[in-house]
């Protein structure tokens, strides 16, 4: 099964490692040595250069140095902790999870949500809208203060939507007519999990979401 509309992809290089960063910055740093000191033996003796400004050329350039090798050592840590956590992370598939977003994806399986209301319900419905935020397909749902949803891509105007991103939202009333709030969680089973700019990723039917959303894990229904 391929993957819809990917939200991140791996990056085709690696960082320099802390060991890199250092080397590169002991190299520059003995190249400014080398010119300071030939700029010393070729200056004018009655216009020599002051004191005070050699002095705090050279504590910049360290400045420089160790800012670059802090970098490297951080870039260093970041990239074994995203590592750990990518290792953690593949607990997830094959679990059922649930996600802090409206969106989900399509695909020959259902995109499916959560949801959960402050009070009861008297009429709910379900509103689906594209990535363009067009209304394309509307259910009632049962009363209630929670339930889930499962969306096979049947149109209101007929026919199936595409494989694809969706969002949901819902209109409840409860049964004095007055609006209720709804919280819309996206629901699926991991597939599979990887990591982009220091974040960890969880493939959910198709969709790319960041573990920073994730709210639930269970055993998946059935197996």
């Amino acid at each position: 099964m391929s993957t819809i509309n990917p939200l991140v992809q791996q990056g085709a290089t690696m960082a320099p490692t802390a060991q890199a960063q250092s080397a590169m910055g002991g190299a520059d740093f003995n190249m400014f040595l080398k010119l300071l000191t030939t700029q010393m033996q070729n200056q004018d003796p009655l216009d020599p250069m002051d004191t005070s400004q050699y002095t705090q050329q050279l504590v910049q350039y360290s400045q420089v140095e160790q800012s670059m090798q802090q970098t490297g050592v951080l870039r260093d840590i970041l990239s074994r902790l995203t590592a750990t956590d990518l290792a953690q992370a593949a607990g997830f598939i094959g679990r059922e999870v649930e996600f802090d977003t409206k969106f989900s994806g399509l695909t020959d399986k259902p995109a499916e949500w959560s949801y959960a209301m402050p009070r009861e319900a008297a009429s709910i419905t379900a509103v689906v809208t594209d990535s363009s935020g067009r209304t394309i397909a509307t259910k009632a749902l049962e009363p209630g203060t929670e339930g889930r949803f499962a969306w096979n891509g049947a149109l209101d105007a007929g026919g199936t939507a595409p494989q694809g991103v969706y969002s949901l939202s819902l209109k409840a009333l409860d049964s004095s007519g007055r609006d209720i709030s709804a919280k819309v969680r996206s629901v699926g089973v991991v597939s599979s999990v990887s990591a982009a700019s220091g974040s960890v990723m969880l493939s959910v039917n198709g969709v790319d979401l960041s573990a920073s959303t994730l709210l639930s894990v269970a055993a998946r229904a059935g197996a």
